[in-house]
């Protein structure tokens, strides 16, 4: 949801279903995500502003894409792969596969969102911590 939240400092590794702040990584495809508008400009590496999304899986479990992302063989809810954005232009998925070390794979139920189904697991050293709503409202 819209809203201000706050970084709450994370003092374990991250696991599934945290909530979390990150900085994505630098890179020509998180470039062109800005560019089409997916992403605002910010304080991380590369001008990006920090994400808030889900932690959907950690390092050795197993992502398939098809219809709908699996993990472990496990459907993720509300996780189907979209062919084009809002704008109708191509956008690709994540081709799949086992989520290497020191990376982590994100999620967020909204179905327009940008996340880990399109641009594939990111390095957990982008990790702010624990995303906490302050005040929050939806569209």
């Amino acid at each position: 949801p819209l809203g201000i939240w706050r970084i709450e400092t994370l003092h374990r590794p991250a696991i599934v279903g945290d909530l979390v702040f990150i900085c994505p990584p630098a890179g020509p495809r998180f470039e062109e995500a800005r560019q089409r508008g997916y992403l605002r400009r910010g304080v991380c590496a590369g001008g990006f502003a920090p994400l808030i999304k889900t932690v959907a899986a950690l390092p050795g479990q197993r992502v398939d894409i098809g219809a709908n992302v699996e993990i472990d063989g496990e459907v993720l809810g509300s996780s189907r792969i979209r062919k084009t954005d809002g704008e109708r232009r191509a956008i690709d998925p994540y081709p799949g596969g086992t989520v290497p070390p020191g990376h982590l794979y994100l999620h967020s139920s909204f179905a327009s969102s940008y996340d880990s189904r399109y641009f594939g697991p990111v390095p957990d050293s982008g990790l702010l911590g624990l995303a906490r709503p302050v005040v929050t409202f939806d569209p």
